[in-house]
């Protein structure tokens, strides 16, 4: 099985509850054909980088998992068929993205180091 990666733009004129709805119909495709969903990050109402559908805002949700190839298609399909999707884009993660991932989950990136401690004080 392949690591992806798939991030998500759900239009802003969602409430909260039917985008969470809706990023669960989603994952609920992802486990129910064999996925392992590794993450899911949610990153909110941001701003875009331009207009979509006249929207200039939009509901960002990251989701990491592992998964069989064609399954890939069957989710695309249903990001296409789903009028709430603004756009989508889903990536295979090659060993240094998957190494980068890890670290990231970890808390790698957040700590000082202990010289920098060590100058603080």
């Amino acid at each position: 099985m392949q690591q992806y990666e798939t991030v998500i733009v759900l239009t802003p004129l969602l409430s909260d509850e039917v985008a969470k709805e809706a990023i669960a119909k989603f994952s609920k495709i992802l486990t129910d054909n064999g996925a392992e969903i590794i993450q899911e990050d949610n990153w909110g109402l941001r701003k875009l980088a331009y207009p979509i559908q006249k929207k200039t805002t939009g509901y960002y949700h990251l989701t990491e998992f592992k998964a069989p190839g064609e399954l890939i298609n069957k989710l695309e399909v249903e990001f296409r068929r789903d009028e709430r999707v603004l756009r989508f884009l889903t990536i295979a993660l090659d060993k240094h993205a998957i190494a980068y991932n890890d670290k990231k989950r970890s808390g790698a990136f957040n700590k000082k180091s202990a010289k920098a401690e060590e100058a603080a004080n």
